[in-house]
C-alpha cells in the first residue's frame, strides 16, 4: 500500500521573523514541516548565503558581483552561519517534541558551482578542482548539518531538500562567464551524477532521507535517475510533455514525487483557486502521464509551484494550507478506490 499523500513547502517564506513563519509551517503542514529560509533578511539568508554558512572548510564572502570564495569566513558568511544556528534554536523551541518527517533545504553542488566564484573571478563552474573541492565540502556540511537537526529534533526523520535550479543550465552550458560574452563548458553527465552522489550519500549516511528540487522547466529527470535521491521535486505547469515519460519512469523505480502544484503570488481576487480545483488538475495530471490514481504511486508530496519568498504573508498562509487540504483530498480518493 502506498504512503498516504502529503503536503509540504518548498522552503522560502516572506518575511523575517523566523518564529512567526515556522508557526505557520508547524500549523499548516503538520506532517512534513520544513525549516523556513527568510531571504527578506538579507543575502546571508538566501539559499546560496545559507549554505555557504553550513560550509566550514572553505571560507566565502560577498563581493559586489556577489558570492565568491576566499581564504578565510568573511562577515557575510559569519553572518549566514549565526542566523542559521538563531533558526535552529528556535526549530528545537517550537518542534523539539515533533515525531515524524522534518524537512531542511540546501543548495547543491551545480547551483553553487554556477552561482559562486572562485578567490581570482569567475565562477567555481569553470574550474574541474574547485568545482569537486566545493562539492565535497557541502557534502561533509551536510552530514553536520543532519546531525545537528537530529539533535535539536530527536523524535524527527530528517529530509534533506538539495535545490538544484540552476543544474539543467549547467548541463546545457549555458552559464554565462565572467564577461557575459561566453557560456562555460557543459558538464558531463557522470560528474554532475557523481558531485549529486556525495551529497545526497552524506545526507543518507547522517540518517536522512533525500529530495533534489528544480524548478525549470527541463528539469533532468534521467540525470536524477542515476542518482540515490528518494524523491524529485518540480513545477507541473512547466515540465514539458516530452518530459513525461522520464516521470512515469522515475515512479516506476519506486520513488516519490513532489509535485509543485499551488500558485506561489497571490491569485487574482477574480480568479480564486479552489482546493477542489487543484485537486483535479493534480490528477487529470497524473492520468497524463499514466497514472489513473495516486494509489499507483509510492509517494506524492503536494507543494507549492517554487519557493513563496515573494508571497504576502497572508498567501504564503493560504498557499500551503490548499497544499494540505489538496493532499487531504487525495486521502479521500485513495480511500474511496480501495473501498470500490
Amino acid at each position: 500500500m502506498s504512503p498516504s499523500p502529503l503536503a509540504s513547502g518548498i522552503g522560502s517564506m516572506p518575511g523575517s521573523d523566523v518564529g512567526e513563519a515556522l508557526r505557520i509551517v508547524l500549523g499548516e503542514i503538520g506532517d512534513l514541516p520544513f525549516l523556513p529560509e527568510l531571504p527578506a533578511r538579507g543575502p546571508s539568508a538566501g539559499m546560496v548565503g545559507r549554505t555557504l554558512g553550513m560550509v566550514q572548510e572553505l571560507g566565502a564572502d560577498l563581493q559586489p558581483v556577489g558570492w565568491r570564495l576566499t581564504d578565510t569566513a568573511g562577515r557575510d558568511q559569519l553572518r549566514a552561519r549565526s542566523l542559521l544556528g538563531h533558526d535552529l534554536d528556535v526549530l528545537e523551541e517550537l518542534a523539539g517534541s515533533h515525531h515524524g518527517r522534518l524537512k531542511v533545504q540546501v543548495t547543491g553542488p551545480w547551483t553553487l558551482a554556477g552561482t559562486v566564484e572562485r578567490p581570482r573571478g569567475d565562477k567555481v563552474l569553470s574550474d574541474h578542482g574547485a568545482r569537486r573541492d566545493l562539492a565535497q565540502a557541502l557534502a561533509e556540511a551536510v552530514a553536520r548539518h543532519v546531525e545537528d537537526v537530529r539533535r535539536r529534533v530527536p523524535a524527527a526523520t530528517v529530509v534533506v531538500q538539495v535545490d538544484e535550479p540552476l543544474l539543467p543550465d549547467v548541463l546545457a552550458g549555458r552559464i554565462p562567464t565572467a564577461s557575459g560574452f561566453g557560456r562555460h563548458r557543459s558538464v558531463q553527465e557522470p560528474e554532475a551524477v557523481r558531485a549529486l552522489g556525495w551529497v545526497i550519500e552524506a545526507a543518507h549516511g547522517a540518517g536522512a532521507e533525500s529530495a533534489v528540487h528544480c524548478c525549470a522547466a527541463d528539469v533532468p529527470l534521467s540525470t536524477l535517475q542515476q542518482t540515490s535521491a528518494g524523491a524529485v521535486s518540480f513545477d507541473i505547469s512547466l515540465l514539458p510533455t516530452s518530459r513525461y515519460d522520464d516521470v512515469a519512469a522515475w515512479i516506476d523505480s519506486g520513488r516519490a514525487i513532489w509535485p509543485g502544484l499551488v500558485p506561489t503570488t497571490d491569485p487574482s481576487a477574480t480568479e480564486p483557486i479552489s482546493d477542489k480545483a487543484l485537486t483535479e488538475r493534480l490528477l487529470d495530471w497524473l492520468r497524463s502521464i499514466g497514472f489513473d490514481h495516486p494509489a499507483a504511486i509510492s509517494a506524492v508530496v503536494v507543494t507549492p509551484t517554487c519557493g513563496l519568498a515573494g508571497a504576502s504573508p497572508g498567501w504564503a498562509r493560504n498557499a500551503l494550507e490548499l497544499g494540505a487540504k489538496v493532499a487531504a483530498n487525495l486521502v479521500s480518493e485513495y480511500d474511496g478506490r480501495m473501498e470500490s
